[in-house]
């Protein structure tokens, strides 16, 4: 039996990267999708993708993750089209070159855009999808994170304390709804090979320097972390919440 058999998986960020290979995973495993992402094009095409191999198996749907109406329409769709929703994963943000930079460069705006999209779009995602869970009796929700997100000096402060807030909105979700029979768990990936790393990956030199600080010697792929988001969300996790999973290649281990 697949692994999400039955289950409805919202994946946000799901146009490209991480997001979108956990969506091509999650339905191989069963699981139907609803894939969004703000890049309608991309997150359509990869929902295509999907329902040429498994039909009917994936929706697309573009996401302004900093909108609670739109968030309240992701999930209207979801259940409309699926029945329910068990599963949330908070893929969608933003890092890249703009992650990075000393704090005197960074402005108020720009301090505030990180915050909004890669932690308070978490919180939003988490309050929308909660009251489906619960007439499920259970759930799981799985935050993207960063590595970032567990030590100092990986990036630029904005994004560093926008992953932390999501590291510990996880923790204090998890004890909250815990009661309800509902998982909320953290991911930090490091330099993971997607469009978003591709600042440093890109540049033989930068990437040289990633690799020293990295003790498996390699650049993780996106499936990488479609299987540690796919055990999380699938049932195999029940006893699993308010943890956090590091995925870098043994690099925070320094």
């Amino acid at each position: 039996m697949a692994r999400l058999e039955g289950k409805v998986a919202i994946i946000t960020g799901a146009g490209s990267g991480q997001g979108a290979e956990e969506a091509r995973l999650f339905a191989k495993e069963g699981a139907k999708v609803v894939a969004t992402d703000i890049q309608e094009e991309k997150v359509k095409a990869v929902a295509d993708e999907i329902n040429a191999q498994y039909e009917g198996a994936a929706i697309a749907m573009k996401h302004d993750v900093t909108d609670e109406r739109v968030w309240q329409t992701v999930i209207e769709e979801a259940v409309a089209k699926f029945g329910k929703v068990d599963i949330l994963i908070n893929n969608a943000g933003i890092g890249g070159a703009e992650g990075f930079g000393k704090i005197d460069d960074v402005d108020l705006a720009g301090w505030e855009r990180f915050m909004t999209v890669n932690a308070t779009s978490n919180f939003l995602g988490i309050k929308s999808v909660v009251p489906e869970m619960r007439k499920n009796g259970k759930g799981s929700i799985v935050n993207i994170s960063s590595m970032a997100g567990i030590v100092g000096g990986a990036a630029g402060v904005h994004y560093t304390a926008s992953k932390g807030a999501t590291r510990l909105l996880t923790k204090g979700a998890a004890v909250e709804l815990g009661s309800d029979n509902i998982r909320v768990n953290s991911v930090h990936p490091g330099f993971i090979n997607t469009p978003m790393t591709s600042v440093v990956l890109d540049n033989p030199e930068m990437k040289a320097t990633a690799l020293k600080d990295i003790p498996l010697g390699i650049v993780g792929e996106p499936e990488d972390v479609a299987y540690l988001v796919l055990f999380l969300a699938s049932d195999e996790a029940r006893f699993i919440t308010g943890s956090e999973y590091i995925i870098d290649g043994g690099q925070t281990a320094r």
